[in-house]
């Protein structure tokens, strides 16, 4: 910490930081998650003596998570007293979190982020504002490049928590900003102290089983023992990867318009130009674009990232499932990042046989298919990828539309002999999630079309053909 900083006051040092990382803008309306606890009752204290300086209009909301019986219910009613004598609104509201980890299956710190983030995003929403102050403090930061650390976040994990940070949770985004990022706990109990505050403490924090609190009260005291100054050095290896992130996005966002495309629900990138990018500059691009379709990253891993990395040589139809809900699939010349890997396939799914009506007009599900028999051959128009013409005489009007079967085979046009189904679908680089979508015209004898590829060659349309079978697929 600079010197000339320890030479000033808590609230002069909130100030500063508030002012050096341009957290707060005149005119905001601030949300303040006030727990009742040292950190944001010394976060909220300062505000509030600021708040005429900073120009800035202030909101309390305190969660009563349910998971600590009384204590939980004194620690809300503490919390609208105090915003009751500082005449400050206040929205305090109970959420069952426990219900909530049994339903989604989280731990119990897992589950309590994310509803009380949950409920701050709906209070800064009928606030009508995005703004969101928490009590973060220098040593939830420490804790938290530690905790990363274990937990192998990579790079970007060794940031720790920013002063100003984006949470999506699906409903509304929020920006979080941690006015006390440069105070340590031990100066926001200090100050409560020295100003006759009385904030609540709550005994979970002492609990051995929650990852955090074992760093809190193993890890880092042991860790002093080897370097009195792992505090600085922390913060130091936070800043380096701060700046070396700063670039490496900069770089991301260069390519990320010529390499990567969002489709619908699902991320493209090409597969030519990604190869050829800086394995750095692919790593990020990667978790960019998981970003962009989640809204965050929190459960997404260097380790998530590195399976990813390790099937970009892969032939097509490779796969790796990642635990946030997403597949990434390798296709033949992109990489598709989606919850469904099929999901950018223009075939809707295709169920059973359906016999056509020949000549006239079948519906399935996802497609409308009408077939005309032509008796001139100079009158079949320009077919296109979805429609085509046959030799009536060949096909007969005893026809069926179906997905691909084992040991199907076909003499694709232009070729002398009969080639498997699979095979030809491999040679044509079509995607191995699109193959059982792709509709297949047969007749009682032969496989006559791959529905937007190829027709059979015996059924080819040539000078000596009467009649002409035109089938249109048109897609609804």
């Amino acid at each position: 910490m600079p010197k000339k900083h320890t030479e000033l006051t808590t609230e002069q040092r909130v100030r500063l930081f508030i002012k050096e990382s341009r957290l707060i803008t005149t005119g905001q309306k601030l949300v303040m998650a006030v727990s009742g606890g040292p950190d944001s009752v010394c976060m909220l204290d300062i505000l509030v003596r600021l708040r005429q300086e900073l120009g800035i209009e202030l909101l309390i909301a305190h969660l009563n998570h349910q998971l600590r019986g009384a204590a939980s219910d004194d620690d809300a009613r503490y919390v609208a007293d105090l915003a009751s004598r500082l005449s400050i609104p206040a929205v305090v509201e109970s959420r069952d979190v426990d219900a909530y980890r049994r339903q989604y299956r989280l731990t119990p710190e897992e589950a309590a982020r994310e509803v009380r983030y949950s409920f701050l995003t709906d209070v800064a929403r009928s606030a009508d504002t995005r703004m969101v102050a928490v009590g973060h403090t220098l040593d939830d930061h420490l804790e938290t490049i530690l905790m990363h650390l274990i937990r192998g976040s990579g790079t970007r994990g060794l940031r720790g928590l920013l002063p100003v940070s984006r949470w999506s949770s699906g409903k509304a985004d929020i920006t979080v900003i941690r006015p006390l990022l440069d105070i340590s706990r031990e100066e926001t109990a200090a100050y409560c102290v020295q100003n006759g505050l009385e904030p609540r403490t709550d005994a979970s924090n002492d609990s051995l089983v929650p990852l955090r609190n074992r760093i809190r009260h193993e890890l880092l005291p042991q860790l002093r023992e080897y370097n009195p100054g792992i505090a600085e050095a922390l913060r130091r290896t936070a800043r380096l990867a701060a700046t070396d992130l700063d670039f490496i996005d900069s770089e991301v966002e260069k390519v990320r318009k010529r390499v990567s495309c969002k489709l619908k629900n699902a991320i493209a990138l090409d597969r030519k130009s990604f190869r050829v990018l800086p394995p750095s500059v692919q790593r990020h691009l990667l978790l960019a674009s998981i970003e962009s379709l989640l809204g965050s990253t929190k459960d997404v891993e260097a380790a998530h990232i590195e399976e990813m990395m390790n099937v970009l040589d892969k032939p097509s139809g490779k796969k790796t499932v990642l635990p946030c809900g997403l597949i990434f699939t390798v296709e033949y010349d992109r990489y598709v990042l989606a919850p469904d890997s099929a999901v950018l396939s223009p075939y809707p799914v295709l169920r059973g046989e359906t016999r056509l009506n020949v000549p006239g007009s079948t519906s399935i599900p996802g497609w409308e298919i009408r077939a005309e028999v032509i008796k001139s051959p100079l009158k079949t128009g320009t077919p296109d990828e979805f429609t085509a013409c046959f030799d009536f005489a060949e096909t007969g009007n005893v026809l069926s539309v179906r997905s691909r079967r084992p040991g199907d085979r076909f003499r694709p046009l232009g070729m002398s002999k009969t080639k498997k189904l699979n095979r030809f679908m491999i040679d044509e680089k079509i995607p191995q999630s699109w193959r059982a979508r792709i509709p297949i015209v047969v007749s009682p004898t032969r496989l006559i079309w791959v529905v937007g590829y190829r027709i059979d060659d015996g059924v080819r349309v040539t000078t000596a053909t009467g009649s002409v079978l035109r089938l249109d697929f048109r897609r609804i």
